[in-house]
């Protein structure tokens, strides 16, 4: 821990989405969903206004749109676009300082002490506010929310306290007077499993675990989880800044309080974390080609078993999958007390949604911001050749028509709402789904 609050970390808000309603104006101030838009879809980010109704990452999309009004968009991920944004935005964090670690997509810590700043509360305080103001400036109008503190864990906290578009700054001997009243969820490394077996000792919040001592929370939690919690419940880390961070894998994995036998259950488990680890994977951009389960049967014994597949994935459903069948060779004879899913052979390669053109071509999105403003195309019910499989949200540019974005697909049709970052919102035209006019378009230009 240092001395000056000299460790910022920002956090894009809402990032996929932002960027969409940032190049779709007619979806500005309206819930936005990005992920998988078919049955089987997870969802990656929900803009605030979705998020009011329930929406969060990692969802399955069906509870999405079970929660989300009619007009929400659902819209599949434009990775880059994402990208870069997140580019531009990476470089005006190192115009601060040569210490950037960039966590994902839109996460970076920053090490204010190496660009020779003031660190005085005053002076921290007003160069956040400069960073976020030039953010949203550079970005067309997407915004940040900015924590400064003396550790990165402060940093990531204080992120998290004023969101979206928020800024908070714990100054140095305040950590403690911040940290102790926050829900015990808000340290990092505490998921749903710890949490619970922490409320079973009535210990809710980071002062409820400040009290507990070394010997309790590592006989309740192990050895290398307490003594983590122990140090994170004093604001005890002296993590440096790294540049050339670099993840080898991603994973998630859960302890339970009751050993797991039900096979219904563990599906619904190995779901959930795959999940989280796609949607981590997603969030940063990169992909990997071996899954790997790993369990803890129910006498301690831990197991791993892995499966490296002939393409990168970052679909939760493709990780879900092999995971399953691991699991399946798996003796869970006595039951499970813990579950953990992983990717690595990790790469930039993003590989293609293998049943989005089966979904594209089997359905129409109906979850559009609007009716459309055009009168239905009769359906010839012959069947006719392939068509190109549109999916929600592409960019895509019409001879005549101009640039927009595919609002849905299905039946031989395509539908589009030709609009752009620095138009009104725009009309809607349903086109036959291999118009030669219609083409994929690269992300527009916001400045």
């Amino acid at each position: 821990m240092r001395r000056e609050p000299s460790i910022l970390h920002l956090d894009l808000d809402a990032f996929f989405a932002a960027v969409e309603q940032r190049d779709k104006p007619s979806l500005r101030g309206k819930p936005v969903v990005v992920g998988g838009t078919g049955g089987r879809g997870v969802v990656s980010t929900a803009s605030y206004e979705a998020r009011a109704f329930g929406a969060r990452s990692a969802m399955s999309t069906v509870e999405a749109r079970r929660l989300c009004p009619a007009g929400t968009a659902f819209l599949s991920p434009r990775f880059p676009a994402y990208k870069k944004t997140s580019e531009l935005v990476m470089g005006l964090l190192r115009e601060l300082s040569p210490l950037v670690e960039p966590v994902s997509i839109d996460e970076a810590y920053v090490d204010l002490a190496a660009g020779g700043h003031d660190l005085s509360v005053a002076g921290v305080t007003a160069l956040a506010l400069r960073l976020k103001e030039t953010i949203a400036v550079a970005t067309g109008g997407v915004t940040g929310s900015v924590g400064v503190g003396t550790s990165k864990s402060l940093a990531k906290i204080g992120s998290e306290l004023d969101k979206p578009d928020g800024l908070t700054v714990v100054p140095a001997g305040d950590e403690l007077t911040v940290l102790h009243p926050l829900p015990v969820r808000s340290l990092g490394g505490v998921g749903p499993a710890t949490a619970e077996r922490l409320a079973q000792v009535k210990v809710k919040t980071v002062g409820d675990l400040h009290r507990l001592s070394l010997i309790d929370l590592t006989t309740l939690v192990g050895q290398a989880h307490g003594t983590g919690l122990y140090r994170l419940a004093r604001a005890d880390d002296d993590r440096p800044v790294v540049t050339d961070r670099e993840a080898k894998s991603v994973s998630a994995e859960e302890t339970y309080a009751r050993d797991l036998t039900d096979p219904a259950r563990l599906t619904l488990e190995i779901d959930a974390l795959a999940a989280r680890v796609g949607s981590r994977l997603q969030r940063s951009g990169t992909s990997g080609r071996t899954v790997t389960l790993k369990v803890r049967r129910y006498d301690f014994t831990t197991l791993t078993r892995s499966q490296t597949l002939p393409h990168p994935v970052d679909d939760p459903r493709q990780i879900a999958d092999v995971a399953r069948r691991l699991l399946g060779g798996v003796d869970r004879s006595g039951g499970l007390r813990l579950l953990g899913v992983g990717v690595s052979g990790l790469s930039t390669f993003m590989q293609g949604d293998l049943f989005a053109e089966r979904e594209a071509a089997e359905s129409v999105d109906p979850s559009g911001p609007d009716a459309p403003v055009t009168e239905p195309v009769p359906v010839d019910p012959r069947p006719g050749p392939a068509v190109v499989a549109w999916y929600p949200g592409q960019d895509v540019v019409h001879r005549e028509l101009g640039s927009g974005w595919v609002w849905g697909s299905g039946l031989n049709r395509v539908t589009v709402r030709f609009e752009g970052p620095r138009t009104t919102p725009g009309p809607v035209r349903t086109l036959a789904a291999d118009d030669p006019d219609l083409q994929p378009a690269d992300p527009p230009v916001w400045t």
